[in-house]
């Protein structure tokens, strides 16, 4: 059973930055992706960025491109979120997802850990 676990999530001002880790645990992991949502309260989950693991390739959602950047560590089975220039809206609970070879389904997502800006 593949588990991935978020950390990194806290309490910063606008215009401060975090770095949110995500790092997967189990056998049979080989992702062909891995990737973060958030959803903050009373809203649907967002998409924020995703990385594709033969080349790396990088997307972002419009909201956070040019201040996020995604990326990871294949050695240690992490992916990172570096989160700069924070805004207010940006307050969620971030979750990290991977999909493809990622245990007995396709596609698993941890627990969240919760991100707050404020003004």
């Amino acid at each position: 059973q593949v588990q991935l676990v978020e950390s990194g999530g806290g309490l910063v001002q606008a215009g401060g930055s975090l770095r949110l880790s995500c790092v997967a645990s189990g056998s049979r992991f080989s992702p062909s992706g891995m990737g973060w949502y958030r959803q903050a309260p009373g809203k649907t989950r967002e998409w924020v960025a995703n990385i594709y693991t033969n080349d790396d390739s990088t997307n972002y959602g419009d909201s956070v491109k040019g201040r996020f950047t995604i990326s990871r560590d294949k050695t240690q089975n992490t992916v990172y979120l570096q989160m700069n220039r924070l805004k207010p809206k940006d307050t969620a609970d971030y979750t990290c997802n991977a999909w493809g070879n990622v245990g007995a389904t396709s596609d698993v997502y941890g627990q969240g850990t919760q991100v707050t800006v404020s003004s």
